[in-house]
């Protein structure tokens, strides 16, 4: 068994409608088992009471017809029934109080050949046998009565709970892209159905919340798009020197950050895409050069996908620009068509991304260690804009040992040749 399959199991043992059913077995369960001990109990307590009833009976009836002036001989020739026994109360008793499957009862009766005791009995048997059909009853319907009753159980609380996995999985389909989703309220008014409107309200809270943040990074970002190209071109303008050199390079990664920002804004905003076939090997072709870096590209022909050019460029160019910010010597570009997916691959043979760290990469302004600190421009954007890219056009973004990968849905496209995609073994911008 395997750790998935172990933890599978812990689930579905700990799961409300599992919980509901043993409690309510188990309870039913010790209720019918103290009332079959009860019913056993009582039942035989009152066969044995009968048969001795029987026993003193016969007893009573054999000592009302004895000759009370016969010899003692004589009285004990009168007792022709097996069931009862006459004998001086001299001698020791021919029965038991219970002997065998008999109940025994017993008078003593004086007569002129002196002081007797009569002695009576009653099977047992009758009594025997009544009891082991009842057992045999109980052994069978308990357990067919407790299989009902859980089945009953686990229908009902299924039942009962089809909202709560309802509403479950509507809150697990609710992105930050489409807020507007509600849960369904079920019209019982139960709890469940406050549940439903409590989570609706948390809803619309949250929707209100995260579209306030959504406009003000979108303001901010545009309202400083126009400060910073105004301290940019003075900058130029300026007698160069080595403040000024540096205020540009500060000046250049305040209008990226700007623009990620911006760009952000609208991939959150939910933007239609403008969705088109865009040949992803010709799109890696030129976005992967690079000024002095070598890129070798290994890019397979005719991989067309649907999606805007230039936010695919974009991702491109952050995916090979964060594989050129660390790599040591080599960063390779793949693109093919693997089981019917657009394959786009980013490798580096940089310190690579810890395995405990490649979900953390793609949030926002997350910064790892110091192997890739901010040495080379970077804000901490770069990777999420490109997941949500990917995510956008239907795709996946993901770490893997020495770089990235990301998938596309493919469509058919056009042959085109292999020169159309500048497919040298190492492109380098001059």
């Amino acid at each position: 068994m395997n750790l998935a399959t172990v933890k599978g199991s812990g689930h579905r043992l700990s799961s409300v409608r599992l919980r509901a059913t043993v409690a309510a077995t188990v309870v039913v369960a010790a209720a019918l088992g103290l009332a079959a001990a009860v019913l056993v109990v009582s039942l035989k307590v009152s066969l044995e009471t009968s048969a001795n009833a029987e026993a003193g009976r016969r007893a009573v009836s054999a000592a009302s017809t004895l000759l009370v002036d016969a010899r003692p001989g004589e009285l004990l020739q009168q007792a022709t029934d097996p069931d009862v026994q006459i004998a001086d109360t001299t001698e020791h008793a021919p029965w038991k109080a219970v002997e065998g499957d008999f109940a025994v009862a017993s008078m003593i009766v004086p007569t002129e050949a002196g002081m007797v005791t009569v002695y009576g009995r009653a099977s047992l048997a009758a009594a025997e046998q009544a009891l082991q059909t009842l057992n045999g009853l109980l052994l069978f319907g308990l357990p067919l009565l407790l299989a009902v009753v859980a089945a009953m159980t686990w229908f009902s609380v299924g039942r009962a709970l089809a909202p709560v996995a309802v509403i479950r999985a509507k809150v697990a389909d609710i992105t930050a892209r489409d807020l507007h989703q509600r849960v369904p309220v079920p019209a019982s008014g139960d709890e469940i159905a406050g549940l439903a409107t409590t989570v609706n309200v948390t809803l619309d809270r949250l929707e209100t919340a995260v579209e306030r943040h959504k406009q003000f990074v979108a303001d901010a970002a545009h309202e400083l798009r126009s400060p910073i190209a105004t301290l940019r071109a003075r900058l130029e303008l300026a007698e160069p020197t080595d403040l000024s050199t540096e205020a540009l390079a500060d000046v250049d990664r305040l209008q990226r950050l700007a623009g990620d920002l911006l760009l952000l804004a609208r991939l959150d905003a939910g933007e239609p895409l403008k969705a088109e076939e865009v040949d992803l090997g010709q799109v890696v072709a030129e976005e992967s050069l690079r000024p002095g870096t070598a890129v070798t590209l290994d890019i397979s022909p005719d991989v067309v996908i649907n999606g805007s050019r230039g936010h695919l460029s974009r991702l491109v160019t952050n995916l090979v620009d964060n594989a050129v910010r660390h790599a040591t010597t080599t960063v390779e570009v793949r693109v093919r068509e693997t089981d019917g997916a657009a394959t786009l691959e980013v490798l580096d043979d940089g310190p690579g991304i810890p395995p405990e760290h490649r979900e953390a990469v793609f949030e926002r302004f997350t910064r790892l260690d110091e192997a890739r600190a901010r040495d080379g421009g970077g804000v901490g954007l770069g990777l999420p804009i490109a997941r949500d890219i990917a995510t956008l056009h239907g795709g996946t973004l993901a770490v893997r040992d020495g770089g990235f990968v990301a998938r596309f849905p493919i469509i058919p496209g056009l042959a085109r040749p292999i020169s159309a995609y500048q497919s040298a073994e190492n492109c380098i911008a001059p």
